[in-house]
């Protein structure tokens, strides 16, 4: 994982566009000098324009050093960025070590720096000079000290583990329909790993919606319980770990992977899972599921011949 300093600063707004981004302030910063109007020269954070602009100046960076410092950086920069921060995994340390070195290289060729920069194995950190690290890690021993917790885009990830983990902090909010919509959106799961969990708390918003309550009416009785044992669980799913990297260690080289997808719906809500399955040069398969869902949750069942697992309600071979 890595971050592109200033990202937005790095890129000029031409000339003739400028006076699009006017303010005033106070002459060299004095509050008691005469108020005067400046122009922004570079994008500004919080300018709707900003991300466009810069993705736009990224991508060319990459397109203008590709040659000189490689295709495999070249689309790191290209296709593995969120705005500013990159995202990427490789098979080896040396692999890892080289797209940094060569990444680095081909951002500085256009003014551009790399920097927090972070990895699940401490020999790629090695690699790299401590100021450029990530904050939590730059102190660190690498010889003797655990890898940090940190987040990657909203995400909790435990580094030393590399696994996805979630920090659950319910703040006491009135039990209303606003206050539980507030609790339940808290849970931040962009890839759906606890949509069963999440799943409960928003059926009960969803009966409180059929119910035609105000936003700040209280809950009614009858959801009252089901409400405080959700919300009591919910502290459980800290202890829940989610190995990010789909291969293990040992499966070799993948030969060929699939995706397969089913999807049901109910009235309660309707939910789709994917199965992952990798095929190794050993022609050993691996199957792994990956939902999300809204609506009530079904549980799934691995068929004993196929290994492909269905909804309980509908499964012919249980």
């Amino acid at each position: 994982m890595t971050d592109i300093k200033g990202m937005f600063h790095q890129f000029f707004v031409s000339e003739d566009n400028r006076d699009l981004l006017r303010f005033l302030w106070w002459k060299d910063g004095d509050p008691n000098n005469k108020v005067v109007d400046y122009r922004m020269k570079v994008h500004l954070f919080g300018a709707v324009s900003s991300p466009g602009c810069a993705n736009f100046g990224l991508k060319r960076a990459a397109d203008d050093g590709e040659e000189e410092f490689g295709q495999q950086s070249a689309n790191f920069i290209r296709n593995d960025f969120y705005v500013d921060d990159g995202l990427k995994s490789v098979a080896t340390v040396k692999e890892a070590i080289d797209l940094i070195q060569a990444s680095k290289s081909l951002c500085a060729s256009a003014g551009l720096k790399l920097h927090k920069i972070l990895s699940n194995k401490k020999e790629v950190l090695e690699s790299v000079p401590a100021d450029e690290r990530i904050t939590g890690v730059k102190d660190l021993d690498l010889h003797v000290d655990p890898l940090p917790l940190e987040r990657v885009l909203g995400v909790t990830w435990c580094v030393e583990s590399d696994t996805f983990q979630f920090r659950i902090e319910l703040r006491d909010r009135p039990v209303t329909r606003r206050g539980i919509l507030s609790t339940v959106s808290s849970i931040y799961d962009p890839n759906g790993y606890v949509a069963p969990v999440t799943l409960k708390g928003k059926q009960i918003l969803q009966q409180m919606c059929r119910d035609k309550l105000g936003w700040d009416n209280p809950i009614p009785e009858s959801l009252r319980p089901q409400w405080e044992k959700w919300r009591l669980e919910c502290v459980h799913l800290e202890q829940l770990k989610i190995q990010r990297s789909f291969k293990p260690e040992n499966f070799v080289s993948i030969m060929d992977a699939e995706l397969h997808h089913f999807s049901d719906a109910s009235k309660e809500g309707y939910g789709q899972c994917s199965y992952l399955r990798l095929v190794n040069n050993w022609k050993r398969s691996l199957l792994l599921r990956h939902g999300k869902s809204k609506g009530d949750p079904t549980e799934a069942c691995d068929h004993p011949k196929t290994g492909i697992g269905c909804s309980n309600h509908v499964c012919k071979n249980k």
